[in-house]
């Protein structure tokens, strides 16, 4: 039986974190399973979103993974589709997350928001309407 592709996001965090409830808290994450260093820091985590699962990594010399922080920067923005956008915004901005631009409804069809977690990793929450 062929598998179906799907997107899981890797997200890099820096050494020695232990707290991610971030992403619970914003975007209803629920973690799955966690790999946890001799000193309790995150090794990797792999959580989901109602089914969509992606994973923190914590950031090695072995990997040319970097976090966002240690580079000041990120190329790649994680697109979530949500039913209600202003509501998972908001809940991200009570979360601790910082609103990159606010939700616009676009001539292209998308209404979109964007917002950046506390490892620097930016996210845009959308829905086609």
């Amino acid at each position: 039986m062929a598998t179906k592709p799907t997107f899981a996001p890797q997200l890099a965090i820096p050494h020695g974190v232990t707290d991610i409830s971030f992403y619970i808290r914003a975007l209803g994450a629920v973690e799955l399973r966690r790999f946890s260093n001799d000193d309790g820091s995150i090794h990797v985590s792999e959580l989901s979103i109602d089914g969509t699962i992606f994973h923190l990594h914590e950031e090695t010399e072995r990997t040319a993974v970097l976090c966002p922080d240690t580079v000041k920067a990120t190329s790649v923005t994680i697109g979530l589709f949500v039913d209600d956008v202003h509501a998972v915004m908001e809940q991200a901005r009570q979360a601790g997350a910082k609103i990159a631009s606010e939700v616009t409804d676009w001539d292209y069809g998308y209404r979109q928001g964007d917002f950046v977690d506390p490892f620097g990793h930016r996210w845009m929450i959308e829905k086609a309407i």
